[in-house]
């Protein structure tokens, strides 16, 4: 949820970051008005509750019935006055904390302004193969994995329809490779590991932001009023909702293992085929609390231990600065990490890591305690931030990048002590 604080003292500054966004500016205005109205409405109720208060006391202490009377009468006005006003601060509040749940995060400084296209690209790093140099046609993941036996969509549709799969022998084994190598990269740099849970209520599905413009991407259990995740960032950042966390010692961090699941809605005939846009996958994902102080740096941190992932599998990719209207609702700034697809020649987003400032803490209620200017204890929302460690997705890249003219794979070094030492994938002929 935006600061109010913060759109009061600076709405120039929210307008401008929905007009960065596509967003609707003029939502700013429609806040400012109803802040006002609730506010006027509340110091209305609090004058005249007191003198409410005051007359009660008047009327024990009547000289006379008539006295008595009219004050009882006056009293009785009063009463009904009190209510009015508070019924109005009570339905401008809740115009108001509408309106707000409507405002996305307000965008970073230099994040660049327009839509899906207009990304920055910050870096490219490693080099493209050249198969022509190399004398072959590279093949695409899907017939290089039907040739391993690793992919069946087929079997995946016939079972559970469009856009479901199973990985089956090395298929399975490479995406647990890449997941335990995932697990033990955050280990290695003080990641809480967790299993989540992928069945979340309402109220965690809203807080992280998702239930706005893209709620239709969203698998809804109707009979339980529970929401399927598509990544475990939203049982994360529900673990520690409605507390107070202690930062003191740093930014609190876990990577969630979970399965995920995305309904796609909109991206009919947009890589069907294979298993680049489906419906349920496998993830491991970061996920950090921070003071806000420290969220810039913790970014940083995320992006590069994806960059340290992209590494041990051995993929061409590049880093890219997101657009602010390809954002998200929840993030300030989002960096996205690219492999090079050699048989589409395009880049593959394969990782996203988010700074979602105290966006999505002020809607969970995450908050820590600091010591204001004045020297007192007080508690403020926190910040949090996301990022992707490894994902079925991942399996696309390695595989097209990593082939071979008969339709073997090389084994990507960083993860053949997860299997068994395995340095080629070999096609199943029989």
């Amino acid at each position: 949820m935006i600061d109010l604080k913060l759109l009061r003292d600076q709405p120039d500054v929210v307008r401008a970051s929905q007009v960065a966004r596509g967003d609707d500016p003029a939502l700013v205005d429609q806040i400012l008005d109803a802040d006002a109205r609730r506010r006027s409405a509340l110091v209305e109720f609090e004058t005249l509750r007191a003198e409410q208060k005051s007359h009660g006391k008047k009327v024990a202490q009547a000289s006379s019935p008539e006295e008595r009377t009219e004050l009882l009468a006056h009293t009785k006005q009063l009463a009904e006055q009190v209510k009015a006003y508070e019924k109005d601060a009570a339905e401008a509040g809740e115009t108001l904390d509408a309106l707000l749940m409507k405002v996305s995060n307000v965008v970073a400084d230099g994040v660049p302004a327009g839509g899906e296209d207009d990304y920055v690209v910050l870096r490219e790093v490693g080099a493209r193969r050249d198969f022509a140099a190399e004398g072959f046609e590279p093949r695409d993941h899907l017939e290089l994995g039907e040739m391993l036996r690793a992919i069946d969509t087929e079997r995946g549709a016939k079972v559970s329809g469009s856009r479901f799969y199973y990985l089956t022998g090395i298929g399975a084994r490479l995406e647990l490779a890449l997941l335990n190598a995932a697990v033990d990269k955050a280990l290695e740099h003080g990641f809480t590991p967790m299993i989540t849970p992928t069945i979340v209520n309402p109220q965690i599905m809203r807080g992280t932001g998702f239930l706005g413009a893209h709620a239709d991407e969203i698998y809804r259990l109707e009979a339980d009023d529970q929401y399927l995740v598509g990544t475990s960032e939203v049982a994360l950042a529900g673990y520690h909702s409605d507390e107070i966390v202690d930062l003191s010692a740093g930014p609190l961090r876990y990577a969630g293992w979970s399965a995920c699941y995305r309904r796609e809605a909109g991206s009919y005939g947009k890589d069907t085929r294979g298993i680049i846009r489906v419906h349920q996958f496998h993830k491991v994902e970061m996920f950090s609390y921070a003071r806000v102080e420290d969220a810039a740096a913790e970014h940083e941190r995320l992006l590069a231990l994806e960059e340290e992932m992209l590494a041990l599998v051995g993929l061409p990719y590049r880093v890219i600065d997101t657009a602010a209207g390809d954002l998200g609702s929840s993030a300030a700034r989002k960096f996205d990490c690219e492999a090079w697809l050699p048989t589409q020649q395009r880049f593959l987003e394969l990782t996203s890591t988010s700074n979602c400032t105290t966006f999505q803490a002020r809607r969970l209620g995450v908050r820590e305690r600091v010591e204001n200017a004045e020297g007192k204890v007080e508690t403020r929302a926190v910040a949090t931030l996301n990022g992707t460690l490894a994902t079925t997705r991942w399996i696309v890249a390695i595989l097209e990048n990593h082939q071979q003219p008969d339709g073997s794979v090389r084994v990507p070094e960083g993860l053949r002590p997860y299997l068994g030492g395995l340095e080629v994938l070999t096609p199943v002929t029989a």
